[in-house]
C-alpha cells in the first residue's frame, strides 16, 4: 500500500459506460449544449458591457453570474467530450485536482452571488428610496469579491483534505469528471473529514443561501403585492421570476446530488444530475435571464439595431 501510496500519477476517468453509436450521438448533442452555453453567457456579458442602461448592480452580479457559468462549462465540459471519444481516458493527478478545485469553486461562488443577487432585489424592490444608498458600486464590488474568494478558499480546503490521503488502486472513477465524492470513494483511508467538511459546506453554502433567498423573496413577493401600479407590479414579477427560475435550477439540484439520500445507483444518478448541472443549467441561464428580462431583451434589438445601421 505504501508503493501506491506515493506512485499515483493519474486517474482513469471511466465516462458514460455506453455503446459507441450512443457515445458518438451524445457527443454531437453535448457539443451543441456547450456551444450555446458559451454564446449565451457571452452574449450576456457583451450586452452588459456594451449597454450603458445595464450599468446597473443587478447587471453587474447577473455578468459574474455568466463568467461562473463559462468558467463551469470550460472546467468539466472538454474533458467529458474527449472521454466520449476515446473512453476511459486518463487525467493526470494535478490536473483531477485542479478540476476539483475549479469546480468546486464556481459552485460555491454561484451559491453566494445568487443570494447576493436576492439581496439586492429585495432592496430595489422593498426600499427602492434608499436603494442607490444601500447598495452603492463599492458594496457591489465588495460583495463579489467576498463571494469568489470564499468560494477559492472553501474549494481550497477541500482539495488540499483530499492531497492528504493515500490513494489504493485500480485509480479508475466512475465519472466523467474528478467529483469530489468519486475522488473520495478511491482513497484507502478513512475519510470522515472530508465527509463532515462536505457536509458543513452543504448546510453553510447550500441549505444556509437558500434559506436566505427564500426569506427575501417572501418578503419581496409581499412587496410586489402592495404595488398599485400594474406596471410596477409586471416589471417587478418579471425581473423576480427570472432570478426565482435560476435559484431553483442551481439549488434544486445542488441539493439532490449532496443532500438526498443515496439510491441504489448513487454513482449513476450523480453522473445524470452532473450533467443537466453542467449542462442545461449554465445553457437556461442565460435563456431564462433574455427572455423573462424586458431589459435585456431591450438591450438585444437596439445592439441588433446599431449593428443593421453601421452596416
Amino acid at each position: 500500500m505504501g508503493e501506491n501510496q506515493t506512485m499515483v500519477t493519474e486517474f482513469l476517468l471511466l465516462g458514460f459506460l455506453l455503446g459507441p453509436r450512443i457515445q458518438m450521438l451524445l457527443f454531437g448533442l453535448l457539443s451543441l449544449f456547450h456551444v450555446f452555453t458559451l454564446l449565451g453567457n457571452g452574449a450576456i456579458l457583451g450586452l452588459i458591457s456594451l449597454d450603458s442602461r445595464l450599468h446597473t448592480p443587478m447587471y453587474f452580479f447577473l455578468s459574474h453570474l455568466a463568467v461562473v457559468d463559462i468558467a463551469y462549462a470550460c472546467n468539466m465540459v472538454p474533458q467529458m467530450l474527449v472521454n466520449l471519444l476515446h473512453p476511459a481516458k486518463p487525467i493526470s493527478f494535478a490536473g483531477c485536482m485542479m478540476q476539483t478545485f475549479l469546480c468546486l469553486t464556481c459552485g460555491h461562488s454561484e451559491c453566494l452571488l445568487l443570494v447576493v443577487m436576492s439581496y439586492d432585489r429585495y432592496v430595489a424592490i422593498c426600499h427602492p428610496l434608499r436603494y442607490s444608498i444601500i447598495v452603492t458600486w463599492r458594496v457591489c464590488i465588495t460583495l463579489a469579491i467576498t463571494s469568489w474568494t470564499c468560494g477559492s478558499l472553501l474549494a481550497l480546503v477541500h482539495v488540499v483534505l483530499i492531497l492528504r490521503l493515500p490513494f489504493c488502486g485500480p485509480y479508475e472513477i466512475n465519472h466523467f469528471f474528478c467529483e469530489i465524492l468519486s475522488v473520495l470513494r478511491l482513497a484507502c483511508a478513512d475519510t470522515w473529514l472530508n465527509q463532515v467538511v462536505i457536509f458543513a459546506a452543504c448546510v453553510f453554502f447550500l441549505v444556509g443561501p437558500l434559506c436566505l433567498v427564500l426569506v427575501s423573496y417572501l418578503r419581496i413577493l409581499t412587496a410586489i403585492l402592495r404595488i398599485q401600479s400594474g406596471e410596477g407590479r409586471r416589471k417587478a414579477f418579471s425581473t423576480c421570476s427570472s432570478h426565482l427560475c435560476v435559484v431553483g435550477l442551481f439549488f434544486g439540484s445542488a441539493i439532490i446530488m449532496y443532500m438526498a439520500p443515496k439510491s441504489r445507483h448513487p454513482e449513476e444518478l450523480q453522473k445524470v444530475l452532473f450533467l443537466f448541472y453542467s449542462f442545461f443549467n449554465p445553457t437556461l441561464n442565460p435563456l431564462i435571464y433574455s427572455l423573462r428580462n424586458a431589459e435585456v431583451k431591450g438591450a438585444l434589438r437596439r445592439a441588433l439595431c446599431k449593428e443593421s445601421h453601421s452596416q
